[in-house]
């Protein structure tokens, strides 16, 4: 929930927009992808889960459900990814504080704490020596800790509301 007390936006993104989709679930956003998709699926999971359709594609925007509003699509017109989220972020309103990290970035689900114990012989020992915490995927098993990568990544984001 958001400070209005709403649920935050969940996206499905075209295959046109793959990358955009990982930097929402950066941002701790429920982002389905899957490429290749036809756009009649594409258009029946936006409408059957509630989700704002994400695309590059013109064409989808003239199929009745989007043309009629039963379906929100945004047409995303840049081509870098960083200015494809900052359209997001301004087009929907989104405002920080955003949960970032929350969700995997490969399969989009919600991830969970772990223990040292758990993940001892899945990350190199230098990372379980000197990170305090990890999350992990329940699905595909990925884990994650706050590395460097994870400030590169909040740089890339940073002032994008």
């Amino acid at each position: 929930m958001d400070a209005q007390g709403e649920a935050p936006p969940k996206f499905v993104a075209d295959g046109n927009v793959g990358r955009l989709a990982r930097r929402l679930r950066m941002l701790g956003f429920d982002a389905l992808f899957a490429h290749p998709i036809a756009d009649d699926e594409l258009v029946a999971i936006a409408a059957r889960e509630g989700r704002v359709l994400l695309t590059r594609d013109t064409y989808i925007l003239h199929r009745r459900v989007v043309f009629d509003g039963e379906v929100r699509a945004l047409l995303i017109t840049k081509d870098d990814v960083r200015e494809q989220l900052r359209q997001v972020i301004r087009a929907l309103g989104l405002q920080p504080p955003f949960a970032v990290f929350s969700r995997c970035l490969e399969c989009n689900e919600p991830l969970a704490p772990a223990t040292r114990e758990e993940v001892a012989s899945e990350v190199p020992p230098y990372v379980l020596r000197t990170q305090p915490s990890f999350t992990r995927c329940p699905r595909c098993r990925r884990v994650y800790w706050a590395g460097t990568h994870r400030e590169r990544m909040l740089r890339e984001v940073e002032g994008l509301a």
